[in-house]
């Protein structure tokens, strides 16, 4: 068996600017989504959009097709996990959406996920959105040179639970680069600290914890795709895809100043 480290697809200077382009693109197609989750919206509307931005400034979309998934974004409304279809639903008012978006710019691969309220929400479903984008931010302390994959993860999940919140074991972050999934696996429960591959130089992984309001376990809905929550409690999903440097996390996903959400 080839160890993972020997598995790791390390990136040079070169390539973590092609990756950055690529997610530029991914996360700006992201936020024209997000603007567009308004109350009345349907799914499929939204999920054009983000195509339609991707084909204009020369990218394809990352997950359309791939092992036959139909749309361009993943958007799982409320109780829905991850791998939710577009489909003619129409969002309400109180919904929370989250948003995942892949494009190929170049040969290279962006990925990026934000979940957003559409009209008033609660307390409770801003709270949770909250929570979990805080979790992802705090694990890019520990995409440096230095710390194990048991660190970040072990912190991450202390600092969901602590505040009333369970982490999805099955749905996990990954490597990005030419395909759309590498190694490493990056988890974000049940890991010790000093455990877990190492933190490298060249290393681009996305950082995407999943949070729900009630139990951390899933069930698949009969498409195939769409995971919701065990209980009918809310989820929400943050991420960005992160290259390791020998200094601070390199974000590779930013949206360009314009279009970045208030």
């Amino acid at each position: 068996m080839v160890a993972i480290r020997e598995r790791i697809k390390l990136k040079s200077k070169r390539e973590i600017e092609k990756m950055r382009e690529a997610g530029r693109l991914t996360a700006n197609a992201l936020r024209m989504a997000a603007r567009a989750a308004k109350p009345g919206a349907t799914l499929l509307e939204i999920d054009k959009i983000a195509e339609l931005y991707i084909r204009k400034n020369g990218g394809t979309p990352g997950f359309k097709g791939y092992h036959g998934f139909p749309g361009t974004l993943c958007m799982s409304v409320n109780d829905r996990v991850v791998h939710g279809i577009p489909t003619s639903y129409v969002l309400q008012e109180g919904d929370i959406l989250a948003i995942d978006c892949g494009a190929k710019l170049d040969g290279w691969h962006g990925d990026t996920c934000l979940t957003v309220g559409v009209g008033q929400i609660s307390e409770e479903a801003k709270r949770l959105i909250l929570t979990t984008k805080e979790a992802m931010e705090l694990a890019f302390g520990y995409c440096k040179v230095g710390y194990r994959l048991g660190d970040m993860s072990s912190a991450v999940q202390k600092y969901a639970e602590e505040r009333g919140y369970s982490i999805v074991r099955e749905y996990i972050g990954h490597g990005l680069g030419r395909e759309l999934h590498e190694d490493p696996q990056v988890v974000f429960a049940e890991q010790r600290p000093g455990t877990g591959f190492r933190m490298d130089v060249g290393m681009t992984i996305t950082i995407e914890p999943i949070l729900n309001a009630g139990t951390h376990r899933c069930l698949v809905e009969p498409d195939g795709w769409t995971v919701r929550t065990a209980d009918g409690q809310l989820s929400a999903q943050f991420e960005h895809t992160v290259a390791i440097t020998s200094g601070e996390a390199d974000i590779l996903s930013l949206p360009d100043p314009e279009l970045e959400l208030a």
